[in-house]
């Protein structure tokens, strides 16, 4: 796996790879991680990949840690 680079953000870690013939998109925050992969030949350049990470695509994965904080948490109150 090659690291192709990171995006710079407040909130979270943003890490772009490229691996088996595909780029991943890498979004950690806390003990919270999410991957996209897409398929090579859909991307042109590593600079389109990036682009493909704006704003709004980032605020929806963060969005989406909320979830998955509330969902983890829930899960563990019923356990304890």
């Amino acid at each position: 796996m090659r690291v192709v680079g990171e995006i710079p953000h407040a909130d979270c870690k943003i890490t772009l790879f490229a691996w088996n013939n595909r780029y991943l998109i890498k979004f950690e925050r806390g003990l919270l991680e999410q991957t996209f992969k897409i398929n090579e030949y859909d991307i042109a350049t590593e600079t389109e990949l990036r682009a493909l990470v704006d704003e709004q695509f980032i605020q929806q994965a963060m969005a989406r840690f909320d979830e998955m904080e509330t969902s983890l948490l829930a899960r563990l109150n019923d356990l304890g």
